[in-house]
């Protein structure tokens, strides 16, 4: 059934529109002030970043997609070859099937096996404290993803309702596992009061997956033989661009910002907003058949963050994250509301 479920969610996603439909990331809200005199070489730009002593060039992740199912094998394989060849960051869909049915390990250990140098993020759910080591051994992972998802498991049909005991089981998979262990929700966001609970349950990453992306609610109405449910909360979730600042704003640990982001313009954003790094899901998974599609996603990636670098006078990540910004609109009521202040990021 597991496997079943994850040949599932990769059609669906390849196929069908998953996406928010009336809930946008809030990225345009967010304006860089433009600057005329850069004082700075484009070409000369560093995009690289590090992350948990490992270096990656561009301070991008290809999140969680797929796994546990024999079809999934080569989309991961083809990811693998990319993220090694890009110097970037590589997640993987839920381990659950390869922990409980060895036979489909290999589903994820391509990744591994073609990524020798890569980031590699494993995944696991909250209440599977029991497969976290196996999870880690299996990738090889350098990082451990706890995912959460209680809206996902709202509409889908078979899914796990019982959340209680969630941060204690989160606390001790930090302490089971060596590697650093990041949270991550699956297009919902994360707001600032859960963020330090989980900081404060042992957490040393967040990778917030906020709303205005790929929307597993969708994915999950399309498996379900009434779509009541699926339609209502189609939408649900914190805004990519205000979870980045609630978050950021909350706790002292790296944070990825993820969740409908698709180019560099909005990752400097994001990184301006006070991400560390951002991630990217969907638009990988639909130029996982060719690792010329894959390459020149990449690359306009980069470019494009390379010349939002430019036009703020940022040398480096670093200094991106110093930009002066405005926030305008809902996203500045809905922070307002929330008591963040969100002059101070014109005032830099």
């Amino acid at each position: 059934m597991i496997s079943d479920r994850k040949l599932e969610h990769l059609l669906i996603c390849e196929n069908y529109d998953v996406e928010f439909k009336n809930k946008t990331t809030g990225f345009e809200d967010i304006e860089l002030i433009h600057n005329v005199l850069p004082e700075i070489d484009k070409n000369e730009i560093d995009l690289s970043t590090d992350v948990f002593g490992k270096k990656l060039n561009s301070p991008l992740f290809i999140t969680a997609i797929t796994g546990g199912h024999p079809a999934a094998k080569e989309v991961n394989k083809q990811l693998a070859i990319a993220a090694e060849n890009n110097g970037i960051a590589l997640g993987v869909g839920s381990q659950r099937a390869a922990c409980e049915h060895p036979e489909l390990a290999d589903t994820y250990s391509v990744v591994r096996e073609n990524a020798p140098d890569c980031l590699l993020v494993g995944n696991i759910g909250a209440p599977q404290l029991n497969l976290a080591q196996k999870a880690v051994e299996i990738l090889d992972a350098d990082i451990l993803a706890i995912h959460l998802n209680p809206l996902q498991e709202s509409i889908q049909p078979e899914g796990d309702l019982d959340a209680r005991g969630y941060l204690d089981l989160i606390g001790q998979i930090t302490d089971t596992v060596d590697i650093p262990v990041v949270a991550k929700e699956t297009g919902c966001g994360i707001s600032a009061e859960s963020a330090r609970q989980l900081v404060d349950a042992g957490v040393d990453f967040i990778d917030i997956e906020g709303a205005g992306g790929t929307s597993w609610a969708a994915v999950e109405t399309y498996r379900a033989d009434d779509r009541y449910l699926g339609e209502i909360f189609w939408d649900w979730g914190i805004p990519t661009a205000i979870s980045t600042v609630e978050v950021t704003n909350a706790v002292n640990v790296p944070v990825i910002s993820s969740g409908g982001i698709r180019t560099g313009l909005e990752a400097a954003k994001a990184i301006a907003l006070g991400a560390d790094a951002v991630g990217m899901a969907l638009p990988f998974l639909k130029n996982s058949a060719s690792q010329e599609a894959l390459n020149t996603f990449i690359n306009r990636f980069n470019d494009s963050l390379r010349i939002a670098m430019f036009l703020v006078g940022a040398n480096n990540i670093e200094e991106l994250k110093q930009s002066n910004l405005v926030i305008r609109g809902k996203t500045r009521e809905w922070l307002n509301e929330r008591g963040i202040n969100t002059k101070v990021y014109s005032r830099r």
